[in-house]
């Protein structure tokens, strides 16, 4: 049951800080940092609401190519069912190197490659780029067909509104 180990949690208090509060790991403990005028119940309120963000983003960082599959054969019953073998990839993981897109799909050997940039996206989005490049599976082009594939996922324009907006702000060029 260590999992359930309560960190050794210190927080810091700053005068400049007026209402933000943050967190961060540094090894084994976790920095809590808050504005120096919280009560010692919002400091309590705090450091409880930071620890459960930050156990939620290492659960999402955590996310692995087995999830990932399994992720893939979900969306694949759900939304190309009717397409049989031909929406199944050979292997759908993480990548480091994708710089310029948000993951990658290469037909001939149905592999999939996924940027680990969107490990910490919600699971719409995920959901959303894995659909498409499962898509590419089954129409290799971004033609009509293939975005009519997409756009049985019901939040299509939200994640790409979400993805595009992601891209401005980190001022991410992206491929088509």
């Amino acid at each position: 049951m260590a999992g359930l180990r309560k960190p050794v949690v210190e927080v810091r208090r700053s005068q400049r800080r007026r209402r933000t509060v943050s967190a961060y790991r540094d090894g084994e403990r976790v920095v809590v940092l808050i504005p120096d005028q919280f009560s010692r119940a919002e400091e309590s309120e705090w450091v409880d609401r930071m620890l459960a963000r930050l156990a939620a983003r290492e659960e999402r960082l955590g996310r692995s190519d087995e999830e990932l599959l399994l992720r893939s054969r979900r969306l694949i019953d759900r939304y190309l069912s009717e397409h049989g073998r031909a929406a199944i990839p050979a292997s759908v993981r993480w990548v480091t190197n994708q710089n310029g897109r948000w993951g990658s799909c290469t037909p001939a050997d149905r592999t999939i490659r996924i940027s680990h940039r969107i490990q910490e996206m919600p699971d719409w989005v995920i959901d959303y780029v894995v659909l498409h490049e499962l898509a590419h599976l089954v129409v290799p082009s971004h033609n009509a067909r293939f975005w009519a594939l997409v756009g049985r996922y019901p939040k299509t324009e939200r994640a790409r509104g979400y993805l595009e907006g992601v891209a401005a702000a980190a001022g991410i060029v992206l491929a088509d």
